[in-house]
């Protein structure tokens, strides 16, 4: 089954008498959004093409190509994208299998498991759970329990004072203010703000901020810019500092952590059109 951004059911999934349904997606517009819902059923959000960045109360997932958000049933949610997303839904009812994960994460999406997603979205809503289709869907569920996680989500505080330098962070990405700037911005000591900021998001500031850098980073070199200006853009010296920066972050550079993902979808889409 397939829908598109111009009929976002989000009550859909939860209505089809299947505990696991995929649905195809295809974003026909750039940069679309889903307002704040839930399902009652658990979801992947994979991506083909296009950035995908989920929003909670308590964080931000950043989906690159190649890659997935896991979203737990009844978790209020809402999504946007950067480019012409294209990809797949799975909703996953509750106590389908275990292993699953019970909260919010990125999740690293092999051609294998792309490729059962690509064929079970084609079934029939009321397929056969006790022939191939049901087969091959537990299959499915053996690969995404195996899913390796990625590490590509941003939490967000609780606290209101912690929330407003988030907000303005941001907003503003490439921003210089040191923390004792930032302190006496939102009416806090900067220790009192060091030691809170990390109790709440399990990062320092410092670390806090780099991960908001790969994930603006990812978005914005998936969109065609180079390296160079995506580094001025955060503020950066030299786009070899920005690598510098997300090579520890991520593990990888970001001109290959991008090219082994296109790469991926470029081999999967050459099997399927054969």
């Amino acid at each position: 089954m397939f829908f598109t951004t111009d009929f976002p059911d989000y009550a859909l999934p939860d209505q089809i008498n299947r505990p696991v349904v995929v649905m195809g997606l295809s974003m026909v517009v750039d940069g679309w959004e889903f307002p704040r819902h839930s399902h009652r059923k658990a979801q992947l959000l994979f991506s083909a093409s296009g950035v995908v960045t989920v929003e909670t109360d308590s964080g931000v997932w950043v989906v690159p190509p190649q890659c997935a958000v896991w979203i737990p049933g009844g978790l209020f949610h809402k999504a946007r994208s950067s480019g012409e997303a294209r990809g797949f839904g799975l909703f996953v009812a509750p106590d389908v299998v275990d292993g699953l994960p019970e909260t919010c994460c990125s999740v690293s999406v092999s051609p294998l498991l792309q490729s059962l997603l690509e064929k079970a979205a084609g079934f029939d809503p009321c397929y056969n759970e006790d022939g191939a289709e049901g087969r091959l869907i537990t299959v499915l569920l053996d690969e995404l329990v195996a899913a390796p996680l990625e590490q590509l989500h941003l939490p967000i505080p609780a606290d209101m004072r912690l929330r407003k330098l988030t907000d303005i962070l941001l907003d503003d990405p490439a921003s210089h203010a040191t923390l004792e700037e930032w302190a006496h911005r939102i009416g806090m000591s900067e220790r009192s703000l060091s030691r809170l900021f990390s109790h709440e998001t399990g990062m320092s500031v410092g670390r806090w901020r780099r991960q908001l850098h790969v994930i603006t980073g990812v978005q914005l070199l998936t969109q065609g810019r180079s390296i160079q200006s995506v580094a001025f853009d955060l503020g950066y010296e030299s786009a070899g500092a920005f690598v510098t920066m997300f090579r520890k972050a991520v593990g990888t550079p970001p001109g290959r952590f991008l090219a082994e993902r296109r790469s991926s979808w470029n081999l999967f889409r050459g099997a399927v059109l054969q």
